[in-house]
């Protein structure tokens, strides 16, 4: 620690996020990444870029993007926000949305930066436990409360909520937002951007880091009614006036625009999911049910996972591993191409017994 910290610094527990190797070779399964590159007219916008649209300042409105976004989910423009990935657009839902004179509420297992936001911005938080199976039980949720924010899918679960559940949220707190994390909503589920027009107090974030192989640009987007934007809005323009850099604006658009290459990914990985799902269950392992674009899978009584994931990591495979309550059996795999979930799988069964 340094003497010129502030206690608000001294007092963070910061998210650690998933390891990055350097090795290229390392079969890396452990970041929820795509294993298939973007869509060609994605590369052939960034290559097209001039000298004159990085020697100015980008829309700070990034108005074309929100636009483009609007007209792909059947929204109107003042309905997008967009930021610097989700974990930025997130940051300020929190600040702007979810600082309120009651505890936000989210569950116990759930994506690790939420509790990292609320001691960053000073939010008082309850966590909500899973059920045993790890659902979602949503009865829970109706309590006093500052909001509510829930990842759908969930990570790390890969678990999704019907959309009938979420309007049961919805319901129970209309005085308060209720913000629905989709990281990982385009590998299984409906989206609850269906439902914005109809409740004032419903935000949707996505990302295109997962499903359109975006990572790299760190580009997200909130969704809702005109309201709820504006807050945002006034939090952005307090904090970067110009989040999005044209490179990534005109990148998203070409993105947008070429829908069969993003379905033909999306299938793809779908497809390999529930290959790696039966894969692991025929090695004893039980696998939780996924809508997203990684598993959660535990090998049974008497398996150390944490042993396993360090084992894998010494053959060059690398998973995720939470050593955390309730989860501390479990290894989170991303879904990679079929040669890289048969490298897991190949590499297992010298480790199980």
């Amino acid at each position: 620690m340094s003497r010129f910290w502030s206690d608000l610094t001294r007092r963070l527990t910061p998210y650690v996020p998933g390891e990055q190797p350097r090795h290229q070779r390392l079969v890396k399964l452990n970041t929820n990444e795509a294993p298939y590159p973007p869509s060609p007219r994605v590369l052939a916008a960034v290559q097209a870029t001039d000298g004159d649209s990085l020697r100015r300042y980008p829309d700070p409105e990034s108005t074309e993007l929100r636009q483009a976004m609007a007209a792909y989910y059947g929204l109107v423009e003042d309905q997008v926000f967009v930021g610097n990935g989700s974990d930025e657009v997130l940051a300020h839902v929190f600040q702007g949305l979810l600082k309120q004179d009651q505890p936000l509420l989210f569950p116990d297992i759930s994506y690790s930066f939420y509790p990292v936001w609320c001691d960053l911005y000073g939010v008082d938080f309850v966590q909500i436990p899973l059920r045993g199976d790890f659902t979602v039980d949503v009865t829970a949720y109706q309590r006093p409360n500052g909001g509510i924010i829930l990842p759908n899918p969930n990570a790390p679960t890969g678990m999704v909520l019907e959309l009938a559940h979420i309007r049961r949220l919805l319901d129970a707190n209309p005085d308060r937002v209720v913000v629905i994390d989709e990281a990982y909503i385009d590998f299984g589920g409906d989206s609850a951007v269906a439902l914005i027009n109809d409740y004032d107090n419903l935000l949707v974030v996505q990302t295109l880091s997962k499903s359109r192989a975006l990572a790299g640009l760190r580009v997200g987007m909130a969704f809702g009614q005109a309201h709820l934007i504006e807050g945002l809005q006034r939090i952005k323009n307090s904090f970067n006036s110009y989040p999005l850099d044209a490179v990534a604006q005109r990148a998203v658009i070409a993105s947008l625009a070429d829908e069969d290459w993003f379905q033909s990914c999306r299938r793809k990985v779908i497809a390999t999911r529930e290959r790696l799902h039966r894969g692991l269950e025929a090695l004893g392992f039980t696998v939780l049910p996924s809508t997203a674009n990684f598993v959660l899978a535990t090998p049974g009584a008497g398996r150390d996972a944490g042993a396993i994931f360090r084992a894998l990591r010494e053959q060059g495979i690398v998973v995720r591993y939470f050593n955390k309550p309730r989860i501390s059996d479990y290894l989170r795999i991303t879904v990679g191409t079929d040669e890289q979930c048969d490298a897991l799988l190949e590499a297992l069964p010298p480790l199980l017994s």
